[in-house]
């Protein structure tokens, strides 16, 4: 019982102080805004109690106080905090960025608004819509193209297909997408991937040719074609800003 009364700061900076003590492992901290919190005592001497609002997600995110649980009924972390932790991570983890697989993400940054989960749980729920059984995706940049920061304004939740094809898959750093080189001819092929009504994935070849700007022309067309394919496949189901956004797309030589 001594230990009433203990003050400490946690590792995020906030102080708080033992205002019950049951045993080592059932304590109740308060905080100076007089936020209380269960724990154990271990936890607290190393400061691992946090605030709802200490920002305990890459020194970024934090949990906030409101309607959204960060887990569900069966303990596991619920599907919203995933897609917001893989927001942050995509962001703000730089071990992460250092594959090739997330360097797109370099430089990206996500609004201070959403670094309260609260809020982007709440952004999320408001505009989620499901398109059959497709995995539906968080997108920042196909209605405003090379937008690095995720906001509510920026952002958009699309069907894993529309998400796909904006997926730039270059097999050369200096050649633009879609274009690749046959070594036996010398001659640029042209090449676009698409996911057809089935969701099947497939690579549809549209040619070879002498130079590169003929063959990013022909992919360009096509891919702007197959981007208005999607818009009509998906009218249905997707807000009109997305809608408009795919069939004003436009690839450039050098995205």
């Amino acid at each position: 019982m001594d230990r009433l009364g203990e003050v400490k700061t946690n590792k995020y900076g906030s102080k708080m102080k033992i205002i019950e003590y049951i045993d080592a492992n059932n304590i109740t901290v308060e905080f100076e805004d007089g936020y209380k919190k269960k724990g154990r005592y271990d936890r607290f001497k190393a400061g691992d109690i946090a605030h709802y609002n200490d920002k305990t997600i890459l020194g970024i995110g934090y949990y906030g106080k409101g309607d959204f649980d960060i887990k569900d009924d069966s303990g596991k972390y619920s599907f919203l905090y995933d897609e917001w932790h893989s927001m942050l991570a995509r962001c703000y983890n730089l071990n992460a960025q250092k594959s090739t697989k997330n360097k797109s993400y370099v430089g990206c940054t996500v609004c201070e608004e959403w670094h309260n989960f609260q809020n982007f749980a709440k952004w999320y729920t408001d505009n989620f819509y499901q398109v059959r059984n497709e995995r539906m995706r968080l997108d920042k940049d196909i209605l405003v193209k090379g937008n690095k920061i995720y906001s509510p304004e920026n952002c958009v939740i699309v069907p894993e297909a529309i998400n796909v094809a904006f997926t730039y898959k270059k097999d050369n750093s200096t050649l633009p997408p879609g274009v690749s080189i046959r070594k036996e001819s010398g001659k640029f092929r042209a090449r676009c991937n698409i996911i057809d009504e089935n969701g099947k994935s497939k690579t549809v070849s549209l040619g070879s040719y002498f130079t590169i700007e003929e063959a990013f022309s022909v992919y360009k067309k096509f891919k702007e074609d197959y981007f208005k394919t999607l818009a009509e496949r998906y009218k249905e189901y997707i807000p009109s800003k997305l809608y408009k956004a795919l069939y004003n797309y436009k690839i450039e030589i050098d995205d």
